[in-house]
C-alpha cells in the first residue's frame, strides 16, 4: 500500500515523553460506510440472493449466487473477500485509533487498550460459537471473532511498537515465512509442499495441536497456522490508514494512488497464486495480496464518491451498520429473526408470495437489521470495546 516517507509512528521514546495534544483528523465517513457494506452481506443480502436462485436462474441471480458463494478451496469470489475486507478495515481503523491514544496517553496506555480489546474480542468469539454449552469438547477456540480479536492484538501492539519500516518487514515475514513454511515443511504422510485441504501444513497444525471443536473436522478454516498471514492483513489496512492520515497528498491523488496499490496488490496475488495457490481456508499469502488489493480497491472506490465527490446519503444506512457491526453480528447469533419474521409476514402473507416467501421472509430479516442499527444509531448507542 502507498506510504509517504512521513508515515511514521512516535519516535521510540514516545512513552517516556509527555503527552502532547492529538492532530485533528475527522472521521472518516467512507471506512464507517464500507465497514457497514461489508457487514451488510453477513446480516441479510446473501441469503436473500440465495433465497432467489430456489426460484429464479436467470444469468443475473445465477452470477449473484455464484459470487456469494465461497468456493470450495482453490480460488476467489466477492464473498471470499467480506471476511478479509473487514480484517483489513480493523488495520485501518486503529491507525487513528491508537495514534490519538499515542499522541494523548503514551505507550502504556495504548498496549492496555489493545491487550484488553483483543482479549474480549476473542473471549466474545467463544461465546459466539455456543460457549460451554456442550462442553469442553465442543468449544471453538478458533473462528471468526476470534480472528478478529488476535489480528486486532498483535498488529495493534506492533504498531504500538515499530515504525513503518518495521512494520512493513513484520508484515513481509509473515507473508513469505508463512509460504516458506507451507511450502518446505514436510507434513507426515504427505510431504512438502502440498496444498491439498487435509493434507497441508496449516491443517495439520490444526489437527495436532488445536483442541475442542474444529469447524471442519480435525482443521479450521480459522486455525491455529493460517492467523499468522492473516495478521498480514490487518497490516495492509494499517499501512493505508497511515496513507489517508499522514500523507500530504490531495484526496484525489489518495484515491487514485489507493486504487493503483489494490490493482497491483490483486495481480501480485494472481502472479504468487502460480506458485502458491489462492485458498481462503488456509489464508494463503497470494490470498492476502488479492482480498487487500480488492480491499484497497473497495475502499478508493468509497472515499472517491463519499469523501471527494460528497455523495453520501445513498450510504447512510451502511454507516448505521458500521457503527455498530459487532452489535448486529451478535443480534444475529442470539436472537431468531426468522421466528421473527415469520410473526410479522408469515401465514397467508407469506402464502400469497408462493415460492418467493423465502424471499419475503430474508428480506424483512435484513429490513430488521436495518432498523436496529438505526434505533441505535438515532439514540447514539453503539457497543464499544
Amino acid at each position: 500500500m502507498p506510504n509517504s516517507p512521513s508515515d511514521t509512528l512516535p519516535s521510540s521514546d514516545h512513552a517516556a515523553v509527555a503527552p502532547k495534544a492529538a492532530a485533528s483528523h475527522p472521521r472518516l465517513l467512507s471506512l464507517d460506510a464500507l465497514r457497514g457494506f461489508d457487514m451488510f452481506w453477513i446480516v441479510g443480502a446473501e441469503e436473500i440472493v440465495h433465497a432467489m436462485h430456489k426460484v429464479n436462474h436467470s444469468p443475473a441471480v445465477n452470477l449473484l449466487t455464484d459470487q456469494l458463494t465461497h468456493k470450495d478451496w482453490i480460488g476467489v469470489g466477492f464473498y471470499d473477500l467480506i471476511f478479509p475486507l473487514f480484517v483489513f478495515i480493523v488495520g485501518v481503523s486503529l491507525v487513528f485509533s491508537l495514534t490519538r491514544i499515542l499522541e494523548t496517553h503514551g505507550r502504556a496506555t495504548a498496549y492496555r487498550r489493545v491487550i484488553t480489546r483483543g482479549i474480549i474480542l476473542y473471549l466474545i468469539g467463544i461465546f459466539y460459537y455456543g460457549g460451554f454449552t456442550e462442553g469442553f469438547d465442543h468449544i471453538r477456540l478458533m473462528g471468526v471473532l476470534q480472528r478478529i480479536g488476535l489480528c486486532y492484538l498483535f498488529t495493534g501492539l506492533l504498531f504500538c511498537t515499530f515504525r513503518l519500516r518495521g512494520l512493513i518487514v513484520a508484515c513481509a515475514s509473515l507473508l513469505i515465512g508463512y509460504c516458506l513454511l507451507m511450502t518446505f515443511v514436510p507434513v507426515p504422510g504427505y510431504g512438502a509442499g502440498v496444498f491439498v485441504e487435509g493434507q497441508n501444513l496449516a491443517n495439520y497444525v490444526d489437527k495436532a495441536y488445536l483442541p475442542f471443536f474444529k469447524w471442519d473436522g480435525d482443521h479450521d478454516p480459522e486455525g491455529l497456522l493460517s492467523t499468522l498471514p492473516a495478521i498480514g492483513t490487518c497490516l495492509l489496512g494499517v499501512f493505508t490508514g497511515l496513507f489517508l492520515r499522514n500523507s500530504p497528498a490531495s484526496q484525489q491523488k489518495k484515491a487514485v494512488l489507493l486504487f493503483g496499490a489494490g490493482v497491483g496488490g490483486v495481480l501480485l496475488g494472481f502472479l504468487w497464486g502460480l506458485q502458491f495457490p489462492i485458498i481462503k481456508k488456509i489464508w494463503t499469502s497470494s490470498y492476502v495480496l488479492v482480498a487487500g488489493g480488492f480491499s484497497c480497491m473497495f475502499l478508493a472506490v468509497f472515499y472517491q464518491v463519499i469523501e471527494i465527490w460528497g455523495f453520501r446519503k445513498w450510504a447512510t444506512p451502511f454507516v448505521w451498520i458500521g457503527l455498530n457491526p459487532l452489535t448486529i453480528y451478535l443480534i444475529h447469533n442470539m436472537v431468531d429473526l426468522k421466528m421473527l419474521a415469520n410473526r410479522l409476514v408469515g401465514g397467508p402473507i407469506k402464502a400469497g408470495f408462493g415460492d418467493y416467501a423465502d424471499v419475503l421472509v430474508m428480506t424483512v430479516i435484513t429490513a430488521m437489521s436495518f432498523a436496529v442499527v438505526h434505533f441505535l444509531y438515532r439514540r447514539k448507542i453503539f457497543l464499544r470495546l
